[in-house]
């Protein structure tokens, strides 16, 4: 193929691209046009790669695609009906061909904790080793009840939206380590077991779960997800699964972003309930039932909606539209 004769013939329609992008506001036709200029476009890049690779000429294609990809998508995010699809479809779909892995880490959190807080009920001189008696005495009197009513409802579910993000955040990012998602599951566990195994030993254990069970079971549930995600990252490029580590560690990496931007709605959910239900005057069993309701809701999210949306054909994966195209040609 004729390298300067192709460039010739198509450099009016990447200059076309290149003006709709450039473009602030776009008409309708004009977003149309910029779809089917990108697909045009793409081709031409996928036919240049193929016959006549040029570095030049191929950066710069792939530059304009890239910035129209993101014009694209900036429409895209402004759409509720794009919003609504990424939580019918999109969010339930990644999180159950996931199940799997952020069950498994849910389940091997539980376990863990459970034998902590028995060890540590078990063993009373560990206690000293890590607080003081005074701390002991305020953590059991009144700290631990006292976090949750301390702030203002508002502000303390800003706070706590904030920070059970950050941790989700963390697991799947130091999920390609594989190492670093342990050790932060089990600091997290770790803490759990210390002060439910403290408030049980001096017969508060009814306090502790009836202050923890509200909005604990949405919150960790989320946390576990986000570990689970996690280590199906480092294990994409353990184990590839017959496609190259490169490719498996981009798709796996994409529906991560995806469940952690889905995760951001269900720690909100989870910090509205800690802060407005937790410390609420209603009784035990109904906050306890909340969050029970909370959590049944969630799985049934993921396993009617997102079985759904699995045999629908969707992935979890961000749409195929908005990946850099390859097409098949021929010479």
């Amino acid at each position: 193929m004729d390298l300067d004769a192709y460039v010739v013939a198509h450099a009016h329609e990447w200059a076309r691209l290149e003006e709709l992008v450039r473009a602030g506001r776009r008409t309708g036709p004009e977003s149309d046009e910029l779809v089917d200029r990108y697909q045009q476009v793409a081709t031409h890049l996928s036919v240049i790669r193929t016959a006549a690779p040029d570095g030049e000429v191929v950066a710069y294609l792939s530059s304009l695609l890239n910035r129209a990809r993101m014009a694209m998508l900036g429409a895209r995010v402004l759409s509720w009906r794009a919003a609504g699809r990424f939580f019918t479809h999109q969010f339930p779909a990644a999180l159950y061909r996931l199940r799997y892995w952020w069950l498994g880490c849910m389940a091997a959190n539980i376990v863990v904790s459970a034998v902590l807080m028995w060890w540590f009920v078990d063993h009373p001189e560990v206690e000293q080793t890590l607080l003081s008696k005074q701390e002991v005495d305020d953590l059991v009197n009144n700290d631990f009840e006292s976090y949750y009513s301390e702030h203002a409802a508002s502000a303390f579910a800003t706070r706590v939206w904030i920070n059970n993000a950050w941790v989700a955040a963390l697991c799947m990012a130091l999920g390609i380590t594989g190492v670093g998602v342990v050790w932060l599951l089990f600091q997290n566990v770790l803490n759990v077991a210390v002060v439910g195994s403290i408030m049980t030993r001096h017969d508060r254990a009814d306090l502790f779960w009836g202050l923890i069970l509200p909005h604990g079971l949405l919150e960790l549930t989320a946390v576990f997800v986000a570990g689970g995600v996690g280590l199906k990252l480092f294990w994409s490029w353990i184990e590839p699964g017959g496609i190259s580590r490169g490719n498996s560690l981009a798709i796996a990496g994409r529906t991560m972003v995806t469940v952690a931007l889905g995760l951001v709605a269900v720690l909100f959910v989870s910090g509205i309930i800690e802060a407005f239900v937790t410390p609420s005057p209603l009784p035990t069993w109904a906050r306890i039932a909340i969050g029970i309701l909370a959590e049944i809701a969630f799985f049934a999210y993921v396993f009617v909606l997102g079985r759904q949306a699995v045999r629908a054909g969707h992935t979890g994966d961000i749409s195929a539209d908005l990946l850099e195209d390859r097409v098949a040609t021929q010479d």
